[in-house]
């Protein structure tokens, strides 16, 4: 007779449980390092805690009508150039700035955020540079790190790889959300520039750079300065600062009418979502730079230039509709606030689109 097989376990099972214990301390500190005013401690706790009253407001000690805003994205498949690399200390802040930009468009302050990580074995350096990425991307955005969940999900995912999920709530003072409503024909579009991809079209970039053209990550392309695989894992430009710094009212006025997060479907697509009926925004070619990643991409997958702005940010990452008369002062406040930014284009008459030069 054969011997009896030992019991099973959940370790056995692909789960390493006190594999997971010992990776607390780590987190637990890049945790520690995003804390602010709100932040409640609740050790041991299933949910964490924020006191909303006891958050920074930037335009008020306290808060009076508070609406909170709330946004959830992923990082897509930009994840699959940090597999390629085996670097993962930077996909974390893109994962933040997705969720907390969006937030920041109704004219919201991230207060805090969430993550999700599931991945088919814990790495325990994989982890931890995934968190300290995420702890990066809070900090940049002003929000906490409230907490988190990281899922072992042996046989889900393909070995080496994880998915990451974030979510982030603000809150603004309900006077002060930007909606969109107060844009009107001959308001000034001001161009926020991005740090490059961002986080959005990796599809299409990876299958012109690295099946259609051939390139591996370590290529050395001119005009980029950096490894290609260095340039495409930049992380996504996090614009919470600069923006709620420009959006302080100005002679009685709020100068900021709209923002637009220029993500999936570029510049063509998110504008149009904060223009009210009767508007249309005309962009100028050639006001503004535009990252030397694009052409390289456009080049090597021959793309042309109607798709790559579809697709694209195109080198802005974030656009605000502004009172004509108020736009020098919101470029003031955005270059002191460490982003020299520019007017791109104006809100005409028109129905919902966005158009180039005077087309």
């Amino acid at each position: 007779m054969p011997p009896p097989k030992p019991p099973l376990t959940y370790k056995g099972a692909g789960v390493d449980l006190d594999l997971a214990g010992g990776l607390e301390e780590g987190i637990f500190r890049h945790i520690a390092s995003t804390r602010v005013p709100g932040v409640l401690p609740n050790p041991g706790g299933f949910g964490g805690l924020f006191r909303l009253q006891g958050a920074p407001g930037l335009f008020a000690r306290r808060w009076k009508d508070p609406v909170l805003v709330s946004g959830t994205d992923g990082v897509g498949t930009k994840l699959k150039i940090a597999f390629m690399l085996d670097r993962h200390d930077t996909v974390g802040v893109d994962l933040v700035a997705m969720s907390a930009n969006d937030v920041l468009v109704q004219g919201a302050e991230p207060l805090f955020f969430l993550d999700y990580i599931g991945t088919g074995k814990v790495a325990p350096r994989v982890l931890l540079d995934i968190v300290q990425g995420v702890a990066d991307g809070c900090r940049q955005a002003g929000c906490a790190l409230l907490g988190g969940e990281t899922a072992e999900l042996p046989g889900f995912y393909a070995e080496g790889e994880y998915d990451l999920a974030g979510f982030c709530v603000g809150a603004v003072e309900r006077r002060r959300l930007v909606d969109g409503r107060a844009t009107v024909p001959g308001d000034a579009l001001i161009g926020l520039p991005s740090s490059g991809l961002h986080s959005n079209g990796f599809s299409l970039a990876r299958k012109a750079l690295l099946e259609e053209a051939g390139l591996k990550p370590s290529a050395r392309i001119t005009e980029l300065g950096v490894p290609l695989g260095e340039e495409l894992l930049r992380p996504t430009r996090i614009y919470a600062r600069p923006v709620l710094a420009a959006m302080a009212p100005y002679r009685r006025r709020r100068p900021v009418h709209a923002l637009a997060h220029v993500t999936g479907g570029g510049i063509l697509e998110n504008l149009p979502r904060v223009l009210p009926p009767g508007c249309d925004a005309v962009l100028e070619d050639g006001s503004w730079p535009v990252p030397p990643i694009f052409g390289v991409v456009a080049r090597a997958g021959r793309i042309e230039a109607a798709e790559m702005r579809r697709v694209f940010n195109m080198g802005l990452g974030m656009i605000m509709a502004v009172c004509k008369n108020s736009a020098d002062v919101v470029l003031r406040r955005l270059k002191r606030a460490g982003c020299p930014s520019r007017v791109v284009g104006e809100v005409v008459k028109g129905g919902g689109k966005v158009r180039w030069g005077n087309a």
